[in-house]
């Protein structure tokens, strides 16, 4: 009986999603499903998945409701005890679910994997700036205030658990990094240290189009997790923005934009286009720049996601109105400890706002 399925989220897919099918049929495993959920495509996707004649293939098809939604039917619909994600515009490369299933079977207790990717096609520079180390690792990182950086369409998740913390939440375009903080607290995140996916970047994707309510909503999802850690009630969404908005850093903003287009001019073959992105990213931001080179380097530091949590401490009166004072971050332990006008705070059980 086969333990994972292969879920693959279509809206709109073509001309990528055709490559990407056959990266899955085409793996070195075999006893594996794959569940399609088509998200009410007006484009050639359907007419394609419908061609194909693989019975480990399911295509169920619904009105547009967007990705959250969509990712969140796919935990019901799912079969197997294991979900593998993989986007329609990315690449598998051949031994990426034998490499699962081996993990799976060394470690089912963990309530997900991930493992590296690097960007595609051929051409285009680098490997997805991702979170390194083991479940112990991810879980201080998260504890110290930060968010781990995972590449979503490289993870495979127990069904049950991830139901269990929740689920995907918002529609924020940030939806994977909210689900990795509760599961690292809770069931533990394994690194498949092996670069296992081909990471498509092109300007009509998602994060693409929309990279400065991206940083704003990570923003909003470390001031989830700081609550959390630190037992405040959290403003909705739409209170909490106007003030996060003020902690956007537009130096780093600019500098990712540069390095995006840098890759995607790089991997269409476009060298001098390529090259002044990446010129202007040196020019937006050196330090940045330098610490992404850095980043290159895993081995020196633990990479993350957010600002420092010192920051929102100092914004502690318009982000925690509630608590009726300023924070004080004390030291730098992990967990962090905090004080509200001389009282420590306590850690909080899971709640979502």
């Amino acid at each position: 009986m086969s333990v994972i399925t292969v879920g693959i989220p279509v809206f709109n897919a073509m001309p990528y999603l055709a490559e990407s099918v056959e990266s899955i049929l085409g793996q070195s495993y075999s006893d594996f499903q794959i569940l399609v959920i088509n998200d009410g495509s007006i484009d050639d996707s359907l007419p394609y998945l419908q061609s194909l004649l693989d019975p480990r293939l399911r295509i169920i098809n619904q009105k547009n409701q967007g990705l959250t939604a969509t990712l969140n039917r796919m935990l019901t619909e799912v079969h197997t005890p294991w979900l593998v994600r993989h986007d329609a515009d990315d690449v598998a490369y051949p031994h990426r679910l034998m490499r699962t299933v081996e993990y799976i079977n060394q470690y089912p207790q963990s309530g997900m994997f991930c493992s590296l990717a690097e960007y595609y096609p051929r051409g285009c520079y680098g490997q997805f700036r991702a979170t390194r180390g083991n479940p112990e690792q991810f879980r201080d990182l998260v504890l110290s205030g930060y968010l781990p950086t995972i590449c979503h369409p490289t993870v495979t998740l127990n069904v049950k658990r991830t139901i269990a913390v929740g689920g995907y939440r918002f529609d924020l375009y940030v939806e994977d990094i909210d689900l990795w903080w509760r599961m690292a607290l809770h069931y533990g995140i394994r690194l498949i240290p092996d670069v296992t996916l081909g990471f498509r970047q092109n300007l009509k994707s998602i994060s693409s189009a929309n990279l400065t309510k991206q940083a704003l909503h990570t923003l909003y999802i470390q001031y989830l997790l700081l609550s959390h850690l630190w037992n405040l009630l959290p403003l909705s969404y739409e209170q909490a923005c106007p003030q996060l908005a003020r902690l956007l850093n537009p130096r780093k903003l600019a500098f990712k934009t540069h390095l995006r287009r840098f890759n995607i001019e790089l991997g269409g073959g476009n060298r001098c286009k390529a090259l002044w992105e990446l010129g202007s990213a040196l020019i937006t931001s050196p330090t940045t720049f330098s610490r992404r080179l850095f980043d290159e380097f895993p081995a020196q530091r633990m990479i993350s996601l957010g600002e420092r949590p010192e920051l929102f401490a100092k914004n502690g009166s318009a982000l925690w109105p509630t608590a009726g004072g300023a924070l004080k971050v004390v030291g730098a332990a992990r967990p962090p400890r905090m004080t509200l006008e001389g009282n420590q705070l306590s850690h909080a059980p899971m709640s979502t706002p």
